[in-house]
This record gives C-alpha cells, sequence and structure tokens, in this order.
C-alpha cells in the first residue's frame, strides 16, 4: 500500500466512525465516549498526513508512534461502546476490523522505521 493510499484510508475510516458515533452523541450516556471516538479517529488520519510530511526519520517514527496510539485509542472506545451496551457488535464490526488492520499496518511501519 502507497502513503497515498493509506493517507486516503485512515481519512476514509475518520469519515466512517464520525457517522456511526454522530448518531451516538444525542445519547447522554454515549456522548462522552462518541466524542473521544471521533477525536482519537481523525487524529488517525491527521497524524499520519503529518508523519508523511516529516522531516526525519527520527520525526516520522515519532508521528507514526502517535498514529499508533490513536488507532489503538480509537479501537478502544469502540470496545467500551460495545461492551457497555451502548452499540451492538455488528454494528461496528466493520469500524473494529479497520481499527485493528490499523493498528498492524502502523505498529509494523513503526517497527521497519526504527530499524533502519
Amino acid at each position: 500500500m502507497t502513503p497515498d493510499e493509506l493517507r486516503r484510508r485512515t481519512a476514509v475510516y475518520a469519515v466512517d466512525v464520525f457517522g456511526r458515533a454522530r448518531l451516538l452523541l444525542g445519547q447522554l450516556e454515549a456522548k462522552h465516549a462518541a466524542l473521544q471516538l471521533i477525536r482519537a479517529s481523525s487524529s488517525v488520519a491527521a497524524n499520519y498526513r503529518a508523519a508523511c510530511r516529516a522531516r526525519s526519520r527520527a520525526e516520522f517514527v515519532a508521528k507514526i508512534g502517535v498514529v499508533l496510539e490513536e488507532a489503538d485509542e480509537s479501537l478502544y472506545w469502540l470496545e467500551y461502546l460495545v461492551d457497555t451496551k451502548l452499540v451492538t457488535s455488528p454494528d461496528v464490526d466493520s469500524l473494529m476490523n479497520e481499527a485493528h488492520q490499523l493498528v498492524a499496518i502502523f505498529t509494523s511501519t513503526r517497527t521497519t522505521a526504527r530499524g533502519r
């Protein structure tokens, strides 16, 4: 996958999460988690975009670390919403799958970038 394809993929993930999470914003008990989920998922896309503009390998590794943290945090909030029964698993399965894949991609990316 090229950096441009991954940049697009993270942007689509953020938009897809937003579309699902915005449905929860009217529920008082879900609002905090929905806002956190929106923030974390959009941060994946924004920080990956910034990583692609890194001026050095060290800066790239640091920014990819942030992307990885945010991807993992967005996965946490999806799991939280399911565990608290604010959403059902089938409602967010595709988002959770994508979050797992992004975590794996950015874990590998960071490992590779550190090793060079």
